[in-house]
């Protein structure tokens, strides 16, 4: 039983590592702040809950998994609303989406 919650938990942490990576890569080629917040907050909240939850199957039954509960119930409810206040703002500072990059789909004949 030990060895499958350990492939569990390693599934877990690369999916994790995985989608944290994706997020840098989309921060780094998306054209403008709204895709970028959407790469930020869809991957952050979602690496950092699979890291979670792989370190929980690690953890076993123990204050540790208490713990590691109540910081991904705070990222769960802090990075989502973070995200959209951080949108917010910026619909709010007159920051316009782009619509049509240069170079898309729209732009061939």
């Amino acid at each position: 039983m030990n060895d499958w919650l350990d492939l569990i938990s390693w599934v877990c942490l690369l999916a994790g590592a995985f989608f944290a990576i994706s997020g840098g890569v989309g921060i780094l080629r998306f054209p403008d702040f709204f895709t970028r917040m959407h790469a930020t907050g869809v991957t952050d909240t979602l690496c950092s809950g699979l890291i979670l939850v792989g370190l929980m199957f690690q953890a076993g039954w123990s204050a540790v998994l208490l713990k590691l509960f109540l910081i991904l119930a705070f990222l769960l409810l802090t990075s989502p609303t973070a995200a959209h206040a951080i949108a917010k703002a910026a619909l709010h500072g007159k920051l316009e989406p782009v619509v049509d990059p240069p170079g898309g789909p729209s732009s061939k004949s």
